[in-house]
C-alpha cells in the first residue's frame, strides 16, 4: 500500500505522535467517549496518519496515542486496528487529569484512571505505555515541593505507580515498559527537569525489583528546564547506563512547532540518546498553535502558541520533522553509532 524510498538504519525506530492533528478535534474524545471524526464518518487521527504515511518518503513505524479515561472502547478498537493496518506499531500515553498524584488524598482516583488506561494496553497487546503521571498539569497556586515536601511526592508517586503495576499485574503482560514524561515550568510546578524524573524512575524501579519504568526524553522539556545542555546529556548518560532510557520526543523547545525553532536541542540530545545504544524509538511531536486544549499554555505568556509554520500546513512541518530526524539516524548509522 505504503511505497517508502528510504528505509530509517540503525537500531532506533522513527515514529510520530497524534498531536499535530489537535488534542481538541482530534485526539480527545466528546462527552460521550467519542472520538473526533471527519465529514466521511472516519476517524479524524485514522485519516490524518493515512495522508501523512502516503505522503511520506520516509517509512514511519510508530505512532504514539493519548488514552483519556473515559474513552468509548469501540472507538478506541476501531483506532488501534487501522492503525495497525496502517502498519503502524501503536503505543500509548495514559491521560490522567483533575487530581493530583503527589497527594495521598487523590491516590484512588489517579489510580483509577490509570489502570483503565493499562487495562486497555493489555486488551490491545501494546508494549509500551507512557504518562506525565507524576503531578496535576497546570495545577493552580501550586508551588515547587523541596526538601521533605519533595521527597513526600517522590514515595507518593512510587507508591501510586507500583500500586497500578501490582493491580494490573503487569508483569505478566504485553506491556513491557512505561515510560515517564516530566513537563516545564509552569506545566508542572515540582518535576521539571530531567534530574527529578530520573529520582522518581530509579525509586519506582527500586520498589518493583527491574527496570521496568523509564525515563522518557523530550527534547522540548528538556530545553525548557533549568538544566544546560551539558547537564542534560551528562544524565542522559547515566540514565543510559541505568537500564532506564525510555523514548525520545524530538519536539521544539517553547513553541512545540516547527523543528527549526529548537535550537539545536533536538538533534543534540537525540545523538546523545542514540550514541548510548540503548534508544528503541524517536518520535517527532508537533502541536497546533491554536490548538483550543493549549490555551492554558499560550496563558503563560512565554511564547508557547507562537505559528512557527510561516504559512504551510502542520501535515507538511510533520514531513519535515519526519525527513530531518530519519537523515539524523541515518547519519549516526553510517558513523557507527
Amino acid at each position: 500500500m505504503f511505497k517508502n524510498y528510504i528505509d530509517v538504519n540503525g537500531k532506533t525506530k522513527i515514529g510520530v505522535l497524534t498531536t499535530y492533528l489537535k488534542f481538541v478535534g482530534g485526539a480527545v474524545p466528546d462527552e460521550q467517549g467519542n472520538l473526533p471524526r471527519n465529514e466521511n464518518g472516519e476517524l479524524v487521527l485514522v485519516d490524518g496518519l493515512k495522508h501523512l504515511k502516503i505522503s511520506s518518503h520516509i517509512k514511519i513505524d510508530t505512532v504514539q496515542i493519548s488514552y483519556f479515561p473515559g474513552l468509548n472502547q469501540n472507538d478506541l478498537s476501531e483506532l488501534v486496528e487501522n492503525l495497525k493496518k496502517l502498519e503502524l506499531n501503536v503505543l500509548f500515553i495514559l491521560m490522567v487529569g483533575g487530581a493530583d498524584p503527589m497527594n495521598p488524598k487523590d491516590e484512588d482516583k489517579v489510580v483509577d484512571m490509570l489502570l483503565a488506561g493499562v487495562d486497555a494496553a493489555k486488551k490491545h497487546n501494546i508494549e509500551i505505555c507512557s504518562s506525565t503521571s507524576i503531578e496535576e498539569w497546570m495545577k493552580k497556586d501550586d508551588k515547587p515541593k523541596l526538601g521533605e515536601d519533595y521527597l513526600s511526592a517522590i514515595s507518593q508517586n512510587i507508591k501510586l505507580h507500583t500500586r497500578v503495576f501490582n493491580e494490573a499485574d503487569i508483569k505478566n503482560s504485553s506491556i513491557k515498559e512505561w515510560n515517564i514524561e516530566f513537563l516545564r515550568l509552569g506545566e508542572f510546578q515540582t518535576f521539571t527537569n530531567l534530574q527529578k524524573s530520573w529520582d522518581l524512575v530509579k525509586g519506582m524501579n527500586k520498589s518493583i525489583g527491574y527496570p521496568f519504568f523509564k525515563v522518557l526524553i523530550d527534547s522540548s522539556h528538556c530545553g525548557d528546564s533549568d538544566l544546560n545542555m551539558i547537564e542534560n546529556i551528562n544524565i542522559i548518560r547515566e540514565i543510559a547506563k541505568s537500564d532506564e532510557l525510555g523514548i525520545f520526543h524530538a519536539s521544539a523547545p517553547t513553541t512545540r512547532g516547527c523543528l527549526s525553532s529548537d535550537d539545536g536541542w533536538i538533534g543534540t540530545l537525540l545523538s546523545e540518546c542514540v550514541k548510548t545504544g540503548k534508544l528503541k524509538y524517536a518520535l517527532v511531536e508537533i502541536f497546533q498553535h491554536n490548538d483550543e486544549a493549549l490555551k492554558p499554555l499560550r496563558d503563560l505568556g512565554d511564547g508557547h502558541g507562537v505559528d512557527t509554520t510561516n504559512g504551510r500546513k502542520y501535515h507538511d512541518l510533520m514531513i519535515e520533522g519526519i525527513n530531518d530526524i530519519s537523515k539524523r539516524l541515518n547519519n549516526l548509522a553510517v558513523r557507527g553509532f
